[in-house]
């Protein structure tokens, strides 16, 4: 088994949940962001345990709090000093939704790490849908929950906000290899290679673009599978319209900058040889005006045209180069694990892992249970 991925120093006001050191680690670990979600307690946890429960296989539960100013974390520390496959990661901060699952990954003990969203827009039992797959499909890295997928569905989801993810999704999908329907979902179940080999940086809903990217220019093979995405019941939505729209859009240009430069560079080529079209004309007819700038004005707009798609295919070589890179930084750190495998414990060093572990600020101290 692979370590858990680093992403840099712990807040001091973080607690962290951790089993037991008597029991194994598990073979699933589902990782659960929370912000003000305690409308959707313990319902989001019960049915999650109840999915996994009947598959048959150990697991964890990771909820991580991020930054709620209600009694989310309240309820959480309730319910995990009841249950030792519950975990807690809290924080004071909102820090967002990609941060949050950056901290559930590097808490996470499990062979396969699952992401869900706390509203449970998708019935917990997808995750045993995707564990399935990947027992089934040993050369499939990690798979995505799509609703847009063939035997996807939607329900309940505002219309707008449907159509803004639809469409959004298909230009992302686009500007991305791999032929995928979606590639924003949270519904997702990854080996742990997969996350141990990215390094991760988005601190908020860019993390699902950030890891699709990185694994597929890794490597890593995707699969999709059918998943039904229903309207949020309770709570409040974490959807900004505005920011989305400009983070997908500035995404898909850095994943494919032939989108944009491309696009300007065919609108201007296009002005110039209308331009010169209209020159053409003029001189035939003979009432071309040489005092006119119609001259220089075609030659600036074909000239300008031609940079920008230059610019655009020089845009398409770095990201080229840039998935090279991620191929090679996969290959060497598989091979610094070949080379130095785990020990059979549950830690890399061979260690026990420790019991629940509280920070505060100048010293840590075990709680029991």
């Amino acid at each position: 088994m692979f370590g858990p991925p680093k992403i840099g120093p712990l807040p001091m006001n973080t607690r962290i949940p951790m089993h037991p050191s008597a029991l194994p680690s598990p073979q699933v670990s589902i990782v659960v962001p929370m912000h003000n979600e305690v409308d959707n307690l313990p319902a989001t946890i019960d049915r999650i345990a109840a999915a996994m429960d009947g598959y048959g296989t150990s697991y964890e539960i990771v909820a991580v709090d991020d930054g709620s100013i209600d009694t989310t974390r309240i309820r959480l520390e309730s319910m995990a000093s009841a249950d030792s496959r519950l975990g807690l990661v809290s924080y004071s901060a909102n820090r967002g939704r990609g941060y949050a699952l950056r901290r559930g990954f590097a808490a996470s003990h499990g062979a396969i790490i699952v992401t869900i969203d706390a509203d449970l827009s998708y019935d917990p039992k997808h995750i045993v849908g995707m564990l399935e797959l990947l027992r089934e499909c040993p050369d499939v890295d990690f798979v995505i929950g799509s609703p847009y997928s063939r035997g996807g569905s939607t329900l309940n989801v505002p219309r707008g906000r449907l159509w803004i993810s639809r469409w959004g999704n298909r230009v992302l999908g686009l500007a991305m290899p791999g032929h995928l329907s979606t590639v924003t979902g949270i519904l997702r179940a990854y080996r742990r290679e997969v996350l141990d080999v990215l390094d991760l940086e988005s601190n908020d809903k860019e993390l699902h673009l950030e890891i699709v990217s990185k694994a597929l220019a890794a490597g890593f093979v995707p699969a999709e599978m059918p998943a039904v995405l229903t309207g949020r019941r309770k709570g409040s939505s974490k959807f900004f319209l505005r920011a989305t729209v400009a983070s997908h859009l500035i995404f898909s240009f850095y994943e494919k900058p032939i989108l944009l430069f491309g696009l300007i560079g065919a609108l201007f080529l296009g002005l110039g040889v209308g331009c010169g079209f209209n020159l053409l004309h003029l001189w035939h007819t003979g009432t071309l005006n040489p005092d006119r700038p119609l001259i220089p004005l075609t030659v600036i707009l074909l000239v300008a045209g031609l940079q920008i798609l230059l610019f655009g295919f020089l845009g398409s070589q770095i990201v080229q180069v840039r998935r090279e890179l991620f191929r090679t930084q996969k290959t060497m750190k598989m091979a610094m694990r070949a080379w130095n495998p785990v020990l059979p414990a549950d830690r890399p060093d061979g260690s026990q892992r420790p019991a629940q572990v509280v920070e505060s600020p100048g010293r840590q101290h075990p709680v029991a249970r």
